[in-house]
Order: structure tokens, then C-alpha cells, then sequence
């Protein structure tokens, strides 16, 4: 589709019908490719998309294949496999700018309605080229790709910059599939895997992922959402592997920044420091940070907190058909387009950036700010919750304007303490009494996106009904 010009649309098929179909207006979609098996399992698992056949003409991928005679396609092969690229290229390829729209992507929807993010063919090849100049790729490398295709990762990191760059790569659709991942990997001698916190936190608590199968990887990195410690540490013990963590944004094509293994120099002495725990990484070549008062954008010294912008190749060209939000997203400072992430975050003396928390995920608890990432984290490194999974969230507090309140579920197959038990466990962790929930709820599932991060509105609605104020 690209090499042909066209415009494309992942859509996310784990949102609401109604979202789909909004998104798919939104973008002028005229033509959804799809299969029947993928339609079948789609459906298996819950999710609804025959509701996109009223806005779109869908064509299956099977249909298709039986429209093709067996000439026509032996023909289409041979024609692959022995014209020079020179000649498919002028005869099969559409001449585009590099301005031009190559994708939209959706944005997660993690704290409300996504928003459509128009990223251009430079935005692409620019990050691919960022990307894979990081990861240096060997001759035997092959990359695991599991992440959706809707999210901007697992569109550019691990499905375009493989092929553009000629890495083989191994695709598993369901990165839920623990089993069938570590089976792929250890076929197929998987030497890169990317993922995010909470799926590598599933491999970790697998009975049937065994470390072996991740006998050949030398590289893990984890994106798209915060890498919680407990799941650094539980995959350091269970595969002897170090997780990297990376950082970026659907509006960043996505990646920012990385984390790299260190590297001995070649006076074989000198060591370069490529990671750092507790931080995103350096930002990637061709690209910039900048910490700024969120109000004024002016400036701020070196380890001073603030507004993370983010300058460089990769910055979207804005959002669909919204040109107030991207006026608000994205400024011009010095001649440079930035785009405003909306995290609060420091960069230290050797420029590795620290993310501290999303601004719209702060609790005002009695007059103080605290930052629910700081209490998850607080959280994590007590161990008063192992091996739950959590998150913690705001609701109204009629004293202290707000309160904090814990959502919190076993691992499939264990048992979590009940409410009252587990309040008992966080008081005698020792935890601030600043970063203590005041209120815990036992859920059956812990409110997430289809790429796996925490779904903010959704946690909040649901501790907002369990609280009985929603």
C-alpha cells in the first residue's frame, strides 16, 4: 500500500464499535483489507468489527486470492523474482513527497477519545534509520514481532525498519500467547524482542515460557509504557536478561530515546555508558530534549524538572483534521518544530532522560501533588503487592479534594489478598503515608489497552463505580 502511494489506516479492533467506526469516518476510509480467519478469531475473543461494513468496503484477503488466476500469479512471481528493482520500482511504484501523509494512526486513548496522528513518509524512513542506527543490527539478527499493527511501535520498530532494513523478522499476532512466543523464539533463534512492561510482565509469570526458549536473544527492549522494577527483576532472574527501556509516543513515529547496552571502547578500557536504570535512555540520533516550564516553555537548568518537549525528524505533522490541537501540541522554538509530550521529566548531566510522571497523572491530596507513578513505583519497590498487578488512580475525596485509590489482581491461577488485608500489607511496608492509598479494590481484570498499557479513563471509571461515587 505504501509503495503504491495509499494512506494507511491500522485500526484498533479492540475498541468499542462505536470508536471504530468514528475513527474510520474520521479518516475518510473508503476500503478495509481484512481476512475471514482474522475476522474469526477477532470474534472469538470478543471483539466486534462487522460494525466497520456500514461505513467501508471490506475486502478479505481470501476472496481476493481466488480472483487471481494461477497464470496471472505465477506470472506476478516471476516478474518479482527476476526484473530488476530499478524497473518494479518505476513501473509498480507511486512517486510520493516525503511530506505526504503515509499513515494515521490512532493514539492509545489511555486518558480519552483517540486522536488521529497523520505521520509522513519522512516521519517513517526518519525514525526506521534513528531506530535501527541504535539497535545496530549483526548479520544473524532476527527481530520478534508481536506488537499490533494499530500501534505505532509495532507498525515502525518491529514490522517497517525489519523489512526496510532487511533484518528477518518472526510475526506472532497475539503477544498474549506466551507459549506460542516462546516456541517462536526458540525456532527461529529470535536475537531482538520488543514489548511493553505489561506483556513482558506475562512472559515472566509463565509457567510455560521456559528461559531456554530465550537462549538466543541478546536484546529486550520495552516500550509504550512505564517498565515497572518487579518486571525488570523478574526478567533478569528467570532469563538472565536485562531489559531496556525506551520511551516515545504515537506523535514521535514513536521512538525518542533508548536505552543501550554499554559498549567497551577500542582502547579496550573505556567504557560508554548506554543504560541507565531508572531512566528512558539518550534520545536517538537526530533528535532533541528539552525540559521546559510547562507554562512559560522557557528553559529550565540541567536535573530541574519539568515539561519533556521533544524535537526532531519523527514529529508527526499533527493531528487529523484538527489543526487547534496540533497548534497546541506542537511549537516552534528556535527554528525547531517541538512536540509538547505532556510528561514531566528531568535529564541528568550525561543527558539520559528520567520520566517522573504523566501532568495530568498528579493527585491533589490535602494541597500536595503526588504523582501516581511515584506511588505505583513506591509501590513496586516495597513488594508489598507481589505478584499482583496494579494501578493507582484519583477519585474525589469530599476533605482533601482528592484520594488515591488502588486497583489491584492476581496472575491467572493465584489468589489476591482480599481489600482489607492488603491496606494492612501496604501500611506495614513502610511506604509514606503521603503515597499510601486510602481505599484498595480486588478487580477480576486489569483495565488495559489492546497494546497492552494501562487504560486511564477506564481505571478511573471503574474505581469511581467501586467507590460507589460513579
Amino acid at each position: 500500500m505504501l509503495a503504491r502511494g495509499r494512506t494507511i489506516v491500522n485500526l484498533n479492533y479492540t475498541q468499542p464499535p462505536e470508536v471504530l467506526v468514528a475513527c474510520a469516518k474520521r479518516a475518510n476510509l473508503r476500503t478495509i483489507i481484512t481476512s475471514k480467519q482474522f475476522e474469526t478469531k477477532l470474534a472469538a475473543k470478543g471483539f466486534d468489527v462487522s460494525s466497520l461494513g456500514q461505513v467501508c468496503e471490506i475486502v478479505r484477503m481470501e476472496d481476493l486470492r481466488e480472483s487471481i488466476s494461477k497464470v496471472e500469479f505465477v506470472r506476478q512471481l516471476l516478474r518479482a523474482k527476476f526484473l530488476p528493482a530499478f524497473w518494479l520500482e518505476l513501473v509498480s511504484f507511486k512517486r510520493v513527497k516525503l511530506t505526504d501523509t503515509a499513515a494515521i494512526l490512532f493514539s492509545s486513548g489511555s486518558e480519552g477519545t483517540p486522536k488521529g496522528v497523520e505521520l509522513s513518509h519522512a516521519n517513517m524512513v526518519g525514525n526506521i534509520r534513528q531506530t535501527s542506527t541504535v539497535l545496530n543490527p549483526e548479520g544473524d539478527d532476527v527481530i520478534l514481532s508481536t506488537l499490533p499493527l494499530f500501534h505505532a511501535f509495532g507498525l515502525t520498530t518491529t514490522t517497517l525498519m525489519p523489512l526496510v532494513e532487511g533484518i528477518p523478522l518472526v510475526a506472532q499476532p497475539d503477544p498474549t500467547d506466551a507459549r506460542a512466543i516462546g516456541k517462536a523464539c526458540a525456532k527461529h533463534k529470535v536475537t531482538i524482542m520488543c514489548g511493553t512492561s505489561t506483556f513482558l510482565r506475562m512472559y515472566t509469570q509463565a509457567k510455560s515460557f521456559h528461559p531456554l526458549m530465550l537462549a538466543s536473544i541478546r536484546m529486550v527492549v520495552a516500550g509504550a509504557e512505564r517498565l515497572r522494577p518487579e518486571v525488570r527483576l523478574g526478567f533478569r532472574e528467570k532469563f538472565g536478561l536485562e531489559i531496556y527501556e525506551g520511551y516515545g509516543t504515537t506523535e514521535t513515529t514513536p521512538v525518542a530515546s533508548v536505552n543501550i547496552p554499554d559498549a567497551l571502547l577500542d582502547d579496550y578500557s573505556t567504557v560508554q555508558i548506554g543504560n541507565k536504570h531508572g531512566t528512558v535512555g539518550l534520545c536517538l540520533p537526530g533528535s532533541h530534549f528539552r525540559i521546559v516550564d510547562p507554562d512559560t516553555l522557557q528553559t529550565l537548568p540541567v536535573g530541574e524538572a519539568g515539561l519533556v518537549l521533544i524535537g526532531g525528524t519523527q514529529i508527526m505533522k499533527g493531528y487529523l483534521d484538527d489543526p487547534a490541537r496540533t497548534e497546541a501540541s506542537v511549537v516552534e522554538l528556535d527554528g525547531t518544530r517541538w512536540y509538547r509530550s505532556g510528561d514531566k521529566g528531568r535529564i541528568d548531566t550525561d543527558g539520559f532522560l528520567q520520566i517522573l510522571d504523566r501532568y495530568s497523572r498528579f493527585a491533589k491530596v490535602g494541597g500536595e501533588m503526588v504523582s501516581l507513578g511515584s506511588v505505583e513505583s513506591a509501590l513496586a519497590e516495597s513488594g508489598c503487592l507481589a505478584p499482583c498487578d496494579y494501578l493507582a488512580v484519583a477519585i474525589p475525596d469530599p476533605g482533601k479534594g482528592e484520594r488515591l485509590a488502588l486497583l489491584y489482581c492476581a496472575p491467572q491461577g493465584e489468589t489476591a489478598p482480599e481489600p482489607d488485608a492488603m491496606r494492612d500489607k501496604i501500611r506495614q511496608s513502610g511506604i509514606p503515608p503521603l503515597s499510601q492509598p486510602s481505599v484498595c479494590f480486588k478487580v477480576d481484570v486489569m483495565p488495559r489497552l489492546g497494546t497492552g498499557k494501562a487504560d486511564y479513563a477506564k481505571a478511573k471509571e471503574l474505581a469511581l463505580k467501586l467507590s460507589g461515587e460513579g
